[in-house]
């Protein structure tokens, strides 16, 4: 199954830290090396506290992680708030990762998961949802313009060389 679906999919909000840090860095890592760029450095004590927090959901296949974003109505930290449309209650999507194995064979884990955001903000009442992404990550780029994803700025370079640019849907 390429992740569309089905039964053996289940959704949870995430509990182990640890197991999720490490999706999270093998996703990067995987990304990095089909992209050409650095992959960003993640501290597990970020990914503890907003697996306590409880806004990390998890996307489940037979058991195991195979996709995570975090949803939360307070921005990540860094975040540049100025760069984005006005918005009276937005929602911030981060943290977008797919498991390496998935990524290669055309999973549709990562469109599974931003489709989840966008629905679970608005039901929320956010009326953006807002995200950072890396411009040379160009499938993760396609997919976030495919499902209404607008690219508001330039492509920002911050002094470690990490590339982004900062995105909304409005809800």
């Amino acid at each position: 199954m390429n992740g569309s679906g089905g039964p053996d999919w289940s959704w949870e909000i995430g509990g182990d830290a640890d197991e999720l840090q490490a999706l999270l860095v093998a996703c990067d890592a995987y990304q990095a090396e089909h992209s050409g760029t650095a992959a960003p450095e993640r501290r597990i004590e970020t990914t503890r506290a907003r697996v306590s927090s409880g806004c990390v959901h998890v996307l489940r296949s037979r058991g195991r992680a195979a996709a995570m974003f975090t949803l939360s109505q307070a921005p990540p930290s860094g975040l540049d708030l100025a760069a984005y449309p006005p918005a009276s209650r937005p929602a911030y999507l981060s943290r977008l990762a797919v498991r390496p194995d998935l990524l290669a064979a055309g999973s549709l884990a990562g469109t599974r998961c931003v489709r989840r955001a966008v629905r679970l903000a608005a039901a929320s009442g956010a009326d953006a949802l807002r995200a950072e992404a890396n411009p040379d990550l160009t499938g993760t780029r396609a997919m976030l313009a495919r499902l209404g994803f607008l690219q508001h700025g330039p492509v920002h370079t911050d002094e470690t060389g990490r590339r982004h640019v900062h995105l909304q849907k409005s809800l």
